[in-house]
């Protein structure tokens, strides 16, 4: 008698499906048209398609603002949109994380797969429409998992909060007198808020300059390279 079965045909993901991480890589990995799906605390949330003003611009705003660092900071790394394995529930795909590279002394890695393993010290969301998972959630998942700051740019509402992990809490940072806020997990990470909330790029890359040219970015790139020079088995 003939065989007339065929293989079980992999489940579409759907939001708000309660998975584990392992089977929501499998859903995902055969839903090769889909951009953007996360893992919060076992629960699948999918992005909705993206439109210009109250995402894409203002992510890619962000990127340049960090990717300049990067390029100025050796041992740091900058991922767009990346897949982060943080712990069996949760594998979030923020909008952008800058990470030390683990030869250089950072806290996370990336697997065989090529996923970062671990928590970025920093993590940066563009909250359009989400603000509600990224300010409860999201930021409940990644300070937990230890991640070192965490940005949330709630576009609509003109606001950007960045947090800082202050032992086992986040604190917020502020604004200090000339509007500027430090890094503290990137010395020489200055962000001038209100120019970035208000478009205006050219004040956001001057602060940054200022920030790079600052003794404190300097000590870091020190830091960095020493440790980099460090035998492997003194890592």
């Amino acid at each position: 008698m003939p065989n007339h079965s065929h293989p079980t045909k992999t489940p579409i993901l759907e939001n708000g499906d309660f998975l584990s991480r392992t089977e929501f890589e499998r859903r995902y990995r055969a839903m090769p048209h889909l951009k953007k799906a996360e893992l919060i605390e076992g629960i699948v949330y999918m992005a909705s398609p993206l439109r210009f003003e109250p995402h894409a611009e203002p992510h890619a705003n962000l990127l340049v603002w960090l990717g300049n660092y990067k390029i100025a900071t050796s041992g740091v790394r900058l991922g767009d949109n990346p897949t982060v394995r943080l712990d069996l529930d949760n594998e979030p795909q923020p909008d952008a994380v800058l990470l030390i590279d683990s030869n250089f002394g950072g806290q996370s890695c990336l697997d065989d797969d090529g996923y970062i393993e671990g928590a970025p010290e920093l993590v940066a969301e563009i909250s359009a429409s989400t603000a509600s998972i990224d300010l409860r959630d999201k930021k409940r998942v990644y300070r937990r998992n230890r991640v070192q700051e965490y940005l949330v740019w709630q576009v609509m509402d003109r606001r950007l909060d960045w947090f800082a992990l202050q032992g086992e809490e986040y604190i917020s940072l502020t604004p200090d007198a000339e509007g500027i806020i430090r890094s503290k997990a990137f010395p020489g990470l200055w962000l001038a808020v209100a120019a970035l909330l208000a478009g205006d790029m050219l004040l956001v890359m001057t602060t940054l300059q200022a920030g790079l040219a600052s003794p404190e970015h300097q000590r870091f790139l020190q830091q960095l390279t020493s440790f980099s020079s460090k035998p492997e088995e003194e890592k």
